[in-house]
């Protein structure tokens, strides 16, 4: 599966940004994707999952609230809507895909370690 990652950019601090991850290749297997991010000098983290077999989501504690995940499974795409954006969320953001069906919150985890990560899409907030 190929992923590709947009919608980053720089946004004022509260701000708002939608990001998208199309999905191609073997798409029909995806069950689990997410987004990650990685800022300098900083470990990737997970952000956000879903699931499509039952639309189960994970959100970060960091996040909570604020980022809202979604999918479009007729095209291939995760979304991620992030509002009251804060400075300490600029970082590179990825996302993955995985076929697996095990509870979003696992398929997260998993998927960070073996993720097979596109080039990312940098979102950057001013304060």
């Amino acid at each position: 599966v190929h992923l590709v990652e947009s919608g980053g950019g720089l946004v004022q601090a509260g701000g708002s940004l939608r990001l998208s991850c199309v999905a191609s290749g073997s798409t029909f297997s995806i069950i689990a994707m997410g987004w990650y991010r990685q800022a300098p000098g900083k470990e990737r983290e997970g952000v956000s999952c879903i699931s499509s077999s039952d639309g189960s989501t994970y959100y970060a504690d960091s996040v909570k609230g604020r980022f809202t995940i979604s999918r479009d499974n007729a095209k291939n795409t995760v979304y991620l809507q992030m509002n009251s954006l804060k400075p300490e969320d600029t970082a590179v953001y990825y996302c993955a895909a995985d076929p697996r069906d095990w509870p979003v919150h696992t398929m997260c985890v998993i998927m960070g370690l073996t993720g097979s990560w596109g080039q990312g899409t940098q979102v950057t907030v001013s304060s």
